[in-house]
Order: structure tokens, then sequence, then C-alpha cells
């Protein structure tokens, strides 16, 4: 059986929104999510406290309402701010790494920068325009993220990457002004890494050498290519064409070194329109080594989260939104699926998210899902660790020592040669990360 009934995590949130959600970002440090919707709007709500003895259900009923009380009286979910920030829909947001703004950007070809605790825009400025032979076209934006405090990073449709530099401050409103300021910067840099959309993008930790804790390379995919860029270098590195398209990507870390393989713990995982996980090793981004088939019903892989160290037990465990409204769990090592949960019954996932608290926070339809760790999931986990060692021995499943009991694709050859199907068109909400003041001057 590929999935395990097994939860992992509970509901005790459940908010409906106005509109259909494009995009979600967690707070960094705060319990808050921001969400940008089809209709333009961007609001920021304050999740309910950690409670393991409490269920929240918010009805639709109160959808409007500022403070929005959970079914007990006592847990609520409040609306801090909420506004129609875009003239189109809301395509990407994004926390600055402080988590002081939050950034946003919009199918009017806009990114506007507001004050993440009262909403309000401190600056802006336009999306470059796509050139055609006939006419400059709206660009319509896919992912935004902070590289450092002083780098923006916005991918567009037509697969340009745009970099911007945020050392400067952010133009701030006047006190008696409520417009504001308008910065018509170009971005310090535009680099092409694919020639499709850029439907993801995932930095790489920074090197031992880093003198700032802050990365200088990313990842990206677009159509059915992985591409590596560098800050000041360009793209570096672009893949073999995958004959699959490429949604979403995640960077790991802490994973077994193996010296017969001579793989070093890091990899790169993408989730693709065939329902199955690609692995690169790091350094390795002509193609992929490894399989995880998360769907044998071929449904896409829309969006990738890291489950924080010491939730859902034993091993590092990933959680993928899927375009069917699941969200299945693999725990990597042993490669395998070990548990879902619905998120919704008609609408696919389109973010993921863990809170402080590592709560898990699904995102899509008009639903935003605030999920707790399942109270048996741990000893579950332990549980079947212990049946999986080697009796009188050290090794447990997902060492580096022996084969890993993966799910592997061995016997599914046919799928593999399939020809690359149609693209799933997805709603268009991927917007990862986070960025610092918006003003754009030249990069080193």
């Amino acid at each position: 059986m590929v999935t395990p009934v097994r939860p992992m995590f509970d509901t005790i949130c459940t908010l409906p929104l106005s509109a259909d959600l494009f995009a979600q970002v967690v707070h960094p440090s705060e319990p808050l999510v921001a969400v940008g919707l089809s209709s333009g709007h961007v609001a920021t709500l304050k999740l309910p406290p950690v409670d393991d003895d409490d269920v929240v259900q918010v009805h639709a009923s109160a959808r409007q309402a500022r403070g929005r009380r959970g079914s007990n009286g006592t847990d609520m979910v409040d609306t801090a701010w909420r506004t129609k920030r875009h003239k189109g829909s809301c395509r990407c947001l994004a926390y600055s790494v402080d988590g002081r703004q939050l950034y946003s950007a919009g199918t009017d070809g806009v990114v506007k920068a507001a004050d993440s605790e009262t909403g309000r825009v401190t600056g802006k400025v336009a999306i470059p325009a796509a050139s055609s032979t006939s006419q400059h076209k709206i660009e319509g934006p896919t992912v935004i993220h902070v590289l450092s405090p002083q780098t923006l990073l916005l991918g567009t449709d037509s697969g340009a990457l745009h970099l911007y530099d945020l050392r400067d401050p952010a133009p701030r409103l006047p006190l008696d002004d409520t417009k504001p300021a308008f910065t018509t910067g170009r971005p310090a840099q535009t680099h092409y890494p694919h020639t499709d959309d850029i439907s993801s993008l995932t930095p790489l930790p920074p090197s031992s050498a880093s003198t700032s804790g802050y990365s200088k390379q990313w990842l990206t995919t677009g159509g059915t290519t992985l591409a590596l860029t560098d800050l000041r270098r360009g793209v570096l590195v672009k893949s073999e064409d995958q004959e699959e398209l490429l949604l979403s990507s995640l960077y790991i870390t802490g994973l077994p070194a193996k010296k017969s393989t001579g793989s070093s713990g890091q990899k790169a995982l993408v989730g693709g329109a065939d329902g199955v996980i690609t692995l690169w090793e790091k350094g390795q981004w002509d193609d992929q080594d490894e399989r995880i088939n998360v769907s044998r019903e071929k449904e896409t892989l829309d969006v990738m989260a890291e489950i924080p160290d010491g939730v859902g037990g034993f091993g590092k465990k990933i959680a993928v939104g899927m375009g069917d409204g699941r969200v299945r769990f693999v725990r990597l090592g042993m490669n395998k699926v070990v548990g879902e949960v619905q998120h919704d019954e008609v609408e696919g996932v389109v973010e993921l998210g863990f809170d402080v608290g590592g709560r898990m926070i699904s995102g899509g339809g008009q639903v935003v899902k605030v999920w707790r760790e399942h109270m048996e999931a741990e000893e579950e986990e332990e549980e079947e660790v212990e049946a999986e060692a080697v009796v009188g021995g050290k090794r447990v499943a997902g060492s580096d020592d022996g084969e890993q009991d993966g799910d592997s694709d061995e016997g599914d050859s046919s799928e593999e040669e399939e020809k690359p199907k149609k693209r799933k068109k997805r709603k268009r909400g991927k917007g990862p990360t986070a960025v610092s003041s918006l003003s754009f001057a030249g990069l080193d």
C-alpha cells in the first residue's frame, strides 16, 4: 500500500476566505500568516494560541468579522488588517528577513512594500514589462523571495528573474500624506534561467566562507528544467530536459552522508506534475539521481515544506501539497510516504508552511487551515523505527548502511518512458518567502 492512513496532523482551525487563495506566507518569528487573494486583497491573520485541547472552527458567517472566536469561546483568529492591495490578483507574498515588511506582487504589474504590523504601504515599484514584437505587456509575477536584507528576487511568467537591491531605506510616507512614494527603479540585474514561467525558487545555504551568513545562490524550476543562479555570476548551470513539468522545490540538509555514493547529505527535492519527487545531489545539477513516487494517481505536487525537527516523530520529513487537495508526508532516507491529511475535497493545495510553534498552515481554494501534530504520531513513529531496527545491530531504516526501504520506481519504467503530458494549469499563487525595505540601487 502506497499511503498509510496515519493522519500525523489534526485540524485546529479552518478559516474561510472571501476569494480564492493565490499566495500565503508565514511570519518568520510570530504566529502570523499573510494571505493574498484572487480579488487583489491582502490580509494578515493572527493565529490562535497553541493548545492541544482546543479545536477552533471558524464559520463562514464570521468571515468578515475582525475577531473570529472559536467554538469553545476561548481561542480567537484575529484579522490584524485587510486591504485591497492590487487592481488584479495578488500572486506572491514575502516577509522581510526580520518580518517587519510584507511584500506583495500582483497581476497589475506592481510590487508593494508595506509595514507588516499596520499594512500601510511604504513603497512600490513597477515590474518590468515583457517585450514582444508588437507591444510591451504587463508581466505576471510568479515567485518573490528575499535572499538577504539587501536582495529581492522576483520571477515572472516569461522566465525572467529580476534582482533588486534593497540596501537603501524604503521610501516612507509623510504622516500627513495618504499616497505612498513611488519608486521607478529598474532591476539591478535580470537573468533568464528558463524559457517558461518560473514555478519555484529555493536558496542554497551559504558557504562556510560566507561573511554575511546569507545565501548567494539559488535554484529555480521552470518548464521542465532546473537551474542554478549566482548573485554575482548569473546563471551557472541548467539541467537536462526532465520531460516532465517541474512545479516545486525544496533544499534539505542533514541527511545521512554516504561515502559509497559520494553523497554529502544535502539534496534538492523537486516536485513534478507527474506525482514524483526527484532528488538532486548537491553540486550535480545536470540530472536527478533518485525518485520518490508520492502519487501513483499522478497528481501535481504544487508545493513542499520541510517539517520542523521534533514534529511528527523520528527522521527528516517533508509535507507535500497536491493538486487533489491532499497533503502527504514523506520520510526522507526511507523515501517513503508515511501519512496524509485532506485540506480540501475539491481545490488543490497551493501553499504550505510551518509557524513558530511547529503548526502546519495549508492554503488552497477559499480556505486556510491550521494543523497541530497528531498526539499519537510520535509514539507510532518510534514504534515503527524500533520494528525496522536490525536485531542486535545498530542500524535503523534510513541510515547510511545497507539498502534503503524506499518507495522506489522499480517496475514503473513504463511511466518513466511516457512522453511529457500537457501542463496541468494551477492557480497562480506561488510566492514564498521574504524581503527587506523597498528601494532599488545597483548590486555589487
